[in-house]
């Protein structure tokens, strides 16, 4: 059995096996500037003088129990109810990892049954997989799975999507020979007479966010019009939750389905526990990337669960892998399914509907304070929207976080051209008096 030398015999026999005569040798390839001589460690204290000073620091942390958040732009603040967590907490859940094992897996392997099932009716498609990382590797993940159902090697991608997912949909086909052409914007949606022109027979797929990333509700069906028109497919990124009001994609007609899951019962701490979706048409299933679970019978007649579907390297040659998806966030993806079988439709409508009501009286109240205007004049919007302010936009952000108030999300850093524009986000979890209070210290700054 391999082991790790504990003492100075073992070092030296290990470095004389490698072919060194000491440490510094070993090393020698790691420039000299780039070496630190002496780890400027503090020496070891009690458990209990360890734990006192991490929760000092944990404290430095502004945490939206104590501070009201108005931040979103892809990870957003939800109430979570308590059953999610009882049951992710769950030892056979939380401790579990890949169910390779069919026979010692049932548990696993049926939640994520559920899962897909959900999802696949959530957005009115087909097939969905056992879930991805995020959202933004689902977004590039469409966009090869657009081209390699399509075999062109051209991807119109809407910039009203996320600028983040775009940078990784950039990074996912840098060297794939596969061109990325972006769709202008108007008045914060996409231009259609933009799609219209860009899309051409070796267009192989158009991808589109509804809610937008300024939280604008594209028309999802007007963009399908489009990509059938050049034989491209599209691909429709979306806020799951919104689907509770909203048409879904396969109403719309889109071919793809993929978005950001963390809305549906996972945390926005750490920037946020997420998990990505991806479901589509049926006649794509087999291209779709990392797995997919299935139902069956055993040789009793006994309903049991497989993985049914797994196109990946480890299974099958590299260059025939669809992805390099290696798994998928089952845990993350378990409280998404707790989540929605805990709202269910009706409930699901409900909690759309207060998303769009407080919304939009934050909207409404903010754009009355003298200095605040509409960035996009007219646009329905789901959760967010974006404001434009004379005020100088960094001091704006400090002085409401002293009145322990974070965001709003100053947008200068992702869009050219709006230095002056920010976006507020409001979910179900502020009261009218919370907005009240923002609009209150709004006025009053």
């Amino acid at each position: 059995m391999n082991y790790i030398p504990v003492n100075e015999k073992d070092n030296k026999a290990m470095l004389e096996s490698i072919g060194v005569k000491d440490a510094a040798e070993l090393f020698s390839v790691i420039p000299e500037e780039a070496r630190i001589a002496k780890l400027d460690m503090p020496e070891g204290i009690s458990e209990h003088k360890l734990v006192k000073e991490l929760e000092r620091l944990a404290a430095r942390n502004l945490s939206s129990k104590e501070y009201a958040s108005y931040l979103g732009a892809g990870v957003y603040e939800h109430f979570i109810p308590a059953v999610v967590g009882e049951i992710t907490n769950r030892s056979e859940f939380s401790t579990a990892y890949t169910p390779y094992q069919p026979e010692a897996s049932q548990g696993t392997l049926q939640a994520i049954f559920e899962y897909q099932s959900m999802i696949a009716e959530l957005t009115g498609l087909d097939v969905s997989n056992a879930s991805l990382y995020d959202g933004a590797s689902a977004a590039a993940e469409a966009a090869l799975l657009c081209v390699r159902s399509t075999g062109k090697k051209k991807i119109a991608v809407s910039k009203a999507l996320h600028p983040e997912y775009r940078k990784v949909i950039a990074t996912y086909l840098r060297g794939s020979g596969i061109t990325i052409v972006e769709i202008e914007l108007d008045n914060g949606a996409t231009s259609l007479a933009d799609a219209t022109k860009l899309c051409d027979a070796e267009t192989g797929g158009l991808v589109i966010q509804s809610p937008n990333f300024f939280g604008i509700i594209e028309d999802l069906a007007e963009f399908k019009a489009v990509a059938q028109n050049c034989s491209a497919l599209l691909a429709a990124v979306i806020n799951p939750l919104s689907l509770g009001v909203l048409s879904s994609p396969g109403e719309c007609g889109a071919d793809i389905a993929v978005g950001e899951g963390q809305v549906l019962g996972n945390p926005a701490g750490l920037g946020g526990f997420t998990f990505g979706f991806l479901a589509v048409k049926k006649e794509f299933a087999w291209k779709i990337p990392g797995r997919i679970v299935g139902q069956t019978t055993d040789n009793k007649g006994d309903r049991g669960y497989v993985l049914t579907l797994q196109s990946r390297e480890q299974h099958i040659r590299r260059e025939k892998a669809t992805s390099n998806i290696c798994t998928n966030s089952a845990l993350n993806a378990l409280a998404a399914c707790v989540y929605l079988s805990g709202w269910g439709p009706d409930g699901m409508r409900k909690l759309g509907e207060q998303n769009i009501a407080k919304s939009s009286y934050a909207f409404e109240q903010i754009i009355k304070i003298p200095g605040f205007s509409p960035a996009f004049p007219g646009r329905a919007f789901f959760n967010e929207f974006a404001v434009k302010t004379d005020r100088n936009v960094e001091e704006l952000g400090k002085k409401l976080l002293s009145k322990k108030i974070m965001g709003p999300l100053p947008l200068k850093g992702f869009h050219a051209g709006m230095a002056d524009t920010v976006l507020f986000c409001v979910t179900e979890t502020k009261t009218r008096e919370d907005i009240d209070r923002l609009v209150k210290t709004l006025s009053e700054i």
